[in-house]
């Protein structure tokens, strides 16, 4: 088993930063990926960021240029740096780990980011 440990979350005016941290733990091997979702309320979880073990990113257009994805390979842990944060950024995100691109991985339980305007 996979266990994800999210924190960092909080409330932040509009155009102000977050960092959000994921610490993985357990059976952690042949990882594909890690990654942030969120899911605001009445809408579909939806992908914010990602990056594979090989380094390679891949961001939600909404995100672009304000959002950065990194990742400790020591320290099992993934990042997501916010900048210019917008209200509509508001929502509960989740921090994902796959072991492939086919399957839907192991999910964390969840921190709150509320941006006010």
């Amino acid at each position: 088993q996979v266990q994800l440990v999210e924190s960092g979350g909080g409330l932040v005016q509009a155009r102000g930063s977050l960092r959000l941290s994921c610490a993985a733990s357990g059976s952690i091997f042949s990882i594909n990926a890690m990654g942030w979702y969120r899911q605001a309320p009445g809408k579909q979880r939806e992908l914010v960021a990602r990056i594979t073990t090989d380094g390679t990113t891949n961001y939600a257009d909404s995100v672009k240029g304000r959002f950065t994805i990194s990742r400790d390979n020591a320290k099992n842990t993934v990042y997501l740096q916010m900048n210019s944060l917008k209200p509509e950024d508001t929502a509960v995100y989740y921090c994902n780990l796959r072991r492939s691109p086919f399957t839907p991985g192991y999910w964390g339980q969840g921190t709150q980011v509320t941006v006010s305007s």
